[in-house]
């Protein structure tokens, strides 16, 4: 689903992230935040709501959380002004990374079933016929639902032979696969923070854009102006947003006011080095399985939700974490920047002293837009083939890439079973439990059981995160020109 692509919410959130780019590089943030809302909802629009001033209520709401402050705590009486000092002056990204608008959110009325004008009342009646509740009868030619019987099980809909019965869901509930989202005493949605393992598909999949991350545009750019020592680590999925070379997104960091860029890929292959050597050293140990541990989501959700795994993930860190490592050694003085796809990073990056803040694709690509910086205009040399990630570390974006690295690291290929999790939907989520029963013996483990599962919270991989802003087919031709122009591996 690449909803989050491609529709009006997503476009409003850019557009906001562009002027206040702006508003910041011409120094004006402050005293220009203000007219966003009035400018975005002239009162000549038609109105996307029941009215003009409303439209700007919720505009005004987006704002502020695109300049990084949360909107529990609401006050309509405070300035944006206010929100900007607040955001210019804060020592650091405020918790947690995720906001609702209240105002947005549709309060969507509970999952149900749906009959349709479709519906030709046949005489099979396999919607009644298989309705185990009998919540199913026919009246005026047409079959109803009694809401007090149904249990929502669907099989009237997947039954009905003219698809005329259809469901309307609770997107930011339907998608959650944790439970972490539900209705509070005004039918609004909260999030659960505790559940919660942040793979953003709540945000994703509302179709009101009522679940919003916190920007940290504004921090990173505050230290930008200030001419400070700033380093950015782009993850390998970024190279799949950008239709050009990866030197021409290095160099058009550099243009944009970085100190140093670093490829997160060369993390990406220390990650697989370690990966392939922990996982001989398990595998001669007895151990049943190991499994990857690049996705904070995924390693969330075993932590909160699947703990038998717990021993399982592997110990080996993310390739995030090793590159801030050497960027913090390298630069002991710089402010680092991670720059990825997902919501996930920006947890992890909480959680780690070398990463000050993380960027998502969307925020960059706002930041070259304000910055009138135009990629495939950039003159860039290829890079030496020395400098370079390899091709496996360059394709951890794509689901199968951590695997693949793994097993092309191993002294030994014919040890490996592996299987990727391609998704951490609700059906995902049940392969971890499975192989969480595996591990604590509840269902049996055989010389056919994966003995590596890989793990992508994104279906696709990171190409596929909730922050990106690529359709998946097109980010998948750019990662394979990226992989492409990656050095070949050695297993010394």
């Amino acid at each position: 689903n690449m909803l989050h692509i491609n529709n009006n919410t997503a476009v409003i959130k850019r557009e906001i992230l562009v002027r206040i780019a702006k508003l910041m590089l011409e120094g004006k943030l402050e005293e220009g935040v203000h007219a966003i809302p009035r400018e975005m909802a002239p009162r000549s629009r038609e109105p996307m709501g029941c009215c003009i001033f409303h439209d700007r209520e919720i505009l005004r709401m987006r704002v502020i959380a695109r300049l990084g402050c949360s909107l529990e705590n609401y006050d309509d009486e405070k300035k944006l002004a206010e929100y900007a000092t607040e955001a210019l002056n804060r020592p650091k990204p405020t918790w947690p990374m995720l906001t609702v608008l209240d105002e947005a959110c549709n309060a969507c009325v509970k999952t149900h079933y749906l009959v349709t004008n479709g519906c030709q009342a046949c005489i099979a009646r396999p919607c009644m016929m298989n309705c185990a509740k009998k919540a199913i009868t026919i009246q005026n030619h047409r079959a109803v639902i009694d809401k007090e019987k149904c249990v929502n099980c669907g099989l009237c809909m997947n039954n009905c032979p003219y698809h005329a019965i259809i469901k309307i869901p609770v997107p930011c509930e339907e998608s959650c696969p944790v439970g972490a989202i539900s209705k509070d005493e005004n039918g609004k949605e909260t999030i659960d923070y505790h559940k919660c393992i942040f793979c953003g598909n709540c945000m994703r999949n509302c179709p009101f854009g009522a679940m919003m991350d916190k920007s940290q545009l504004v921090d990173v750019l505050k230290h930008i102006l200030n001419k400070e020592k700033i380093v950015a680590m782009y993850a390998p999925a970024i190279a799949g947003q950008f239709k050009a070379s990866s030197e021409q997104l290095e160099k058009a960091l550099l243009m944009a006011g970085f100190s140093k860029v670093y490829e997160v890929a060369k993390g990406a292959d220390i990650t697989a080095t370690l990966e392939a050597k922990e996982f001989e050293e398990r595998m001669a140990r007895g151990e049943k399985l190991m499994t990857t541990s690049c996705c904070p989501a995924y390693v969330r959700a075993v932590h909160r939700h699947v703990p038998e795994l717990d021993p399982c993930i592997s110990d080996t860190k993310s390739p995030m974490r090793y590159i801030a490592e050497l960027a913090k050694k390298e630069n002991p003085d710089a402010i680092t920047v991670f720059i990825g796809p997902c919501l996930a990073k920006r947890r992890e990056g909480m959680d780690d002293d070398n990463v000050n803040y993380v960027l998502s694709a969307e925020e960059l690509a706002a930041y070259f837009t304000a910055k009138n910086i135009d990629l495939l205009q950039i003159d860039a040399e290829e890079k030496h083939e020395n400098e370079k990630a390899t091709k496996s570390g360059r394709n951890f974006a794509v689901s199968g890439g951590v695997a693949n690295a793994v097993k092309l690291r191993l002294k030994d290929p014919s040890i490996l079973r592996p299987t990727v999790i391609n998704g951490l939907g609700k059906e995902g989520m049940k392969q971890l439990q499975n192989f969480g029963k595996i591990q604590a013996g509840v269902l049996p483990y055989t010389d056919q059981t994966p003995n590596l599962v890989e793990v992508m919270s994104c279906e696709g991989g990171c190409i596929s995160g909730p922050c990106v802003i690529n359709q998946q087919k097109v980010a998948e031709m750019q990662i394979k020109k990226y992989v492409e122009k990656g050095k070949e591996e050695s297993k010394e």
